[in-house]
């Protein structure tokens, strides 16, 4: 396993003062979450629940950009999130970014979305989290698991202690064995309450939390856009760690990780502030 820091958000603006404006989006959840950095500062931010990433997207790109006084041509970089979460939400996602990249010439950054998760909810709580606690993302993922992530809270913002894993929350809950603030849906209210029951002391960050996806999106993408780091259209997927439905499933498929294996926190190795 890896491990990797995950700056403050204004750490990261600081990072993209001298770049071309990011347009930053996640469609992973039912609330469409997107923001425009410009010059080192958010220009302009929204979230709000859609029934259809599909039909909504264009439409808040364009409310946003207007609000930023932007055009899509005046983009340095698109950055999406690219999960885990809704399989149909995340499609949706890198289809429109990869189609703006292609179309504008811009550059494209996938930022996992629970990286963005994890940092807005250090943003929203920072008086309620002391260096050194954990902080959990926790999502459903149907079928009686959850996707989940691991991060420990350091001076400068997050340390990423797990990669994305599905995992029974009953599994989970046992794993965690420190002070912990927990971010998600309502999987996570329910992982809270197994974990406090245990006798460990927890926090629950508030729905409204989700809505600082997209600020943390394009934050986090835009540092590395500003380090010259962009991915390639034709590579960048979603996260989907469980295979999607509408795929085949072999009886033994290959690279399967024990989540005794992933979810650990003793082997990693640390990379620079992103």
């Amino acid at each position: 396993m890896t491990s990797r820091v995950l700056c403050r958000v204004n750490r990261l603006l600081e990072q993209t003062a001298a770049t071309r404006p990011v347009l930053g989006l996640d469609t992973s959840t039912p609330i469409a979450s997107l923001a425009v950095i410009a010059h080192g500062t958010v220009a302009a931010s929204v979230a709000r629940p859609v029934t259809s990433h599909g039909a909504a997207l264009p439409g808040a790109v364009d409310e946003l950009l207007g609000a930023a006084g932007l055009a899509i041509g005046g983009l340095g970089a698109i950055v999406v999130g690219t999960g885990p979460g809704s399989f149909t939400g995340l499609r949706i996602g890198l289809s429109y970014a990869k189609g703006i990249a292609m179309a504008s010439g811009c550059g494209l950054v996938g930022v996992p979305s629970f990286d963005a998760m994890a940092l807005a909810a250090l943003e929203r709580n920072n008086t309620d989290t002391d260096t050194g606690g954990l902080v959990c993302v926790v999502v459903d993922a149907r079928k009686g698991e959850v996707y989940a992530a691991l991060y420990r809270v350091v001076a400068d913002g997050l340390e990423k202690l797990s990669e994305e894993l599905v995992i029974a929350l009953e599994h989970l809950a046992s794993r965690i064995t420190d002070d912990v603030m927990f971010v998600g849906d309502q999987r996570a209210k329910e992982a809270a309450a197994l974990v406090e029951s245990r006798g460990h002391r927890v926090a629950l960050c508030e729905t409204g939390t989700l809505d600082l996806r997209g600020v943390c999106v394009a934050a986090i993408g835009g540092a590395r856009f500003a380090r010259g780091e962009t991915d390639r259209a034709a590579s960048l997927e979603p996260l989907y760690i469980r295979t999607p439905e509408a795929t085949f499933k072999p009886k033994n498929p290959a690279g399967i990780i024990s989540t005794e294996g992933v979810w650990s926190i003793e082997r990693k190795n640390s990379f620079g502030c992103i």
